[in-house]
């Protein structure tokens, strides 16, 4: 039996302004998360991280990236 996997799902299909941005010029493409699954697979990860965030309807991304998560542990750090 295959143990539940985890996964973060992302897109690389967006822009991002910085805070306090006036420009109508993105500052940066970049990377997007649009969230998280658990499942035996990853395409089981991928339906329950659909099932769970039915407001991926709404968006006008087609390209998702899934990468499983070895560990949950979780690190932050600082720019400056």
């Amino acid at each position: 039996m295959k143990t539940i996997r985890s996964f973060v799902f992302y897109t690389t299909e967006g822009y991002t302004f910085q805070p306090d941005s006036e420009s109508d010029i993105p500052d940066i493409e970049n990377c997007q998360i649009l969230g998280w699954g658990k499942g035996r697979t990853s395409a089981e990860a991928f339906d329950d991280f659909k099932k769970e965030s039915p407001w991926l309807k709404t968006l006008r991304f087609n390209k998702v990236t899934g990468v499983e998560l070895k560990d949950e542990k979780t690190y932050s750090f600082d720019l400056k």
